[in-house]
């Protein structure tokens, strides 16, 4: 017995009539999601700390063809995303997507002089307003305005799913609290209507975390390819279909799940360290 296709393949990754809300959109996976976002047909809404670099992102999105608009807005400062979603909603239109991906490295990690004994409050507090408390406001404020059918996709890491010494102790803790919080609320929004997933990336190329540069050396490129099963680090391009996958129509029928994307680091049963 054969299965009819019911809806053509290009259409189950069609975001044309979506309004996409991306935090920490000004650079790595947040900026690589909101190109392939505006690629795939939808308005999106870069936010970002840093107005310039949003603006550079916006540019960007437009000379390729795409529609983007960007507000400067810090996730971890109570309300402000609250405040930008209510300006959206009021200038533009009803957000359809709300993408929480802001988050930031918060320190190096115990093989480095991260070691439990010296990591101080201030960096475990920012790492925690950050990663934690900003993701919950974020996808507080998605569900204050988003209809039947609205999709939140949370950027989480395999450092919450698995012990992993090349990251800080607060990073590791915020995204494992992380992945818990997306569960619960896809069970609350889902008689809504309304789909919550995560997205767990391993390390990759061009973000912020791990060093806090976005070029790294081929020193610490090698240390991290060395806990991953395919042996090396993920590009940019290699998140864009996954974080596509799970907010467009092609994934309707997941909700609260934890997608990796990690090159088999998680399968991995051991780490040499």
């Amino acid at each position: 017995m054969s299965t009819q296709l019911q809806t053509a393949p290009a259409d189950l990754f069609d975001l044309h009539g979506d309004l996409v809300v991306v935090t920490g959109a000004s650079s790595g996976i947040g900026q690589a999601a909101a190109e392939m976002y505006a690629a795939a047909g939808a308005t999106v809404i870069v936010l970002g700390r840093s107005e310039s670099r949003v603006a550079d992102v916006v540019s960007g999105i437009a000379s390729a063809g795409g529609t983007a608009h960007g507000f400067a807005v810090d996730v971890s400062v109570r309300g402000a995303v609250d405040a930008v979603l209510g300006r959206i909603v009021e200038e533009i239109g009803r957000p359809t997507v709300v993408v929480a991906n802001a988050g930031i490295a918060g320190g190096a990690s115990y093989l480095a002089d991260g070691r439990l004994a010296d990591y101080s409050d201030a960096e475990w507090d920012e790492v925690v307003a950050t990663n934690l408390t900003g993701t919950f406001e974020t996808v507080r404020a998605a569900a204050r305005v988003l209809d039947r059918g609205g999709r939140i996709l949370v950027t989480a890491s395999t450092a919450g799913m698995r012990t992993d010494p090349m990251v800080s102790y607060a990073y590791v803790a915020t995204k494992a609290a992380i992945l818990n919080f997306v569960r619960q609320t896809a069970l609350e929004l889902a008689p809504r209507g309304i789909r919550v997933n995560a997205i767990a990336p391993g390390p990759f190329k061009g973000t912020r975390i791990g060093d806090g540069k976005t070029e790294i050396s081929p020193e610490f490129e090698a240390e991290w390819a060395s806990t991953i099963p395919l042996g090396r680090m993920g590009t940019m391009p290699e998140i864009q279909g996954p974080m596509l996958f799970l907010v467009s129509p092609a994934s309707a029928f997941v909700t609260g799940a934890i997608l990796a994307v990690d090159g088999g680091a998680v399968a991995l049963s051991h780490t040499a360290f």
